[in-house]
Parts: structure tokens; C-alpha cells; sequence
């Protein structure tokens, strides 16, 4: 298992890609379980980085970057995904209603301009948070074990 966290920063995020288009492909192009992926990549990220770096500031920067860096992917391949139906805006013809995507505002077309905007750049701001939220509870629990196991 140890081999595990110590394969290198492109093959860790190598297999990352692979494991993200996966889970955007089973969302059909919604990307909830990338966002839920966020999870395991931040607790991945703080079990690597942590035992190599013991400044708190110099931590903290590589869980920002790391985490900067997945939720880049899922923006490039949300964009990948959705951005061509960008060009669906500039259609009169376009018949919104029909398009499957949820109604949830008054406007089928403000309705689907909301649903771009959710899928291509409020999924990737939620996944950089729960790989940030991730690596924070994964350090926060690993320091309290550290310190009960130094008290007993």
C-alpha cells in the first residue's frame, strides 16, 4: 500500500485524469462524481504531501496548487463536453424545452444559459472545494491520531 503514495506527480495525476473522465462519463456529462472524487484526491494529496513537507504555509500552497490542478482537468473537460452547445445560444431556432436539460427557471433559454454555467464552471469550483475540504479533514485527522497516540 505504501508503494501506493510514492508513484510519481504525473502518473499520480495520469491515473487521476483516467479516473475523472470515467466518473464524468458515468454522470453522462454531469459531473457530480467528479466532484465527489474531490474527496479522494484531496485525502491522496494530503497523504503524499504532508510526510514531506513540515511547514504548515508550504503545505497548505501545495494542496492549493494540486487541488488548482485537478479542478483544471474537470474544467477542460466540462468545457470539452459542453462548450459546443454554446453555439446552440446563438440559434433562433433552438428549441430549448426539448433539449433535456432541467427547466429550473422561468426561461427555457435562461434555464439552459444556467445549466452551461453549472456544468462548466460552478462543478469545477465545487471539485477544487471538496479536494481542498478532502485534504484538510484527512490532515486534521492525522494530526489528532498523532497526538493521541503521543499521549498514551
Amino acid at each position: 500500500m505504501n508503494s501506493f503514495f510514492t508513484i510519481k506527480l504525473r502518473w499520480a495525476f495520469g491515473i487521476f485524469a483516467i479516473v475523472d473522465t470515467i466518473c464524468a462519463g458515468v454522470g453522462m456529462g454531469v459531473p457530480v462524481f467528479c466532484i465527489f472524487l474531490g474527496f479522494l484526491t484531496g485525502w491522496y494529496i494530503a497523504r503524499v504531501v504532508a510526510p514531506t513537507t513540515h511547514e504548515i504555509r508550504q503545505l497548505l500552497q501545495k494542496f492549493f496548487l494540486y487541488a488548482v490542478v485537478t479542478s483544471a482537468f474537470t474544467f477542460v473537460l466540462m468545457a470539452i463536453i459542453w462548450g459546443r452547445c454554446i453555439v446552440m445560444l446563438f440559434n433562433p431556432s433552438t428549441d430549448y424545452a426539448n433539449l433535456g436539460v432541467p427547466l429550473i427557471l422561468y426561461d427555457p433559454r435562461a434555464s439552459f444559459i444556467g445549466w452551461l454555467v453549472l456544468m462548466i464552471v460552478i462543478s469545477p469550483i465545487l471539485q477544487f472545494l471538496t479536494t481542498i475540504a478532502g485534504s484538510h479533514l484527512t490532515l486534521m485527522l492525522r494530526s489528532r491520531d498523532g497526538r493521541q497516540g503521543a499521549q498514551s
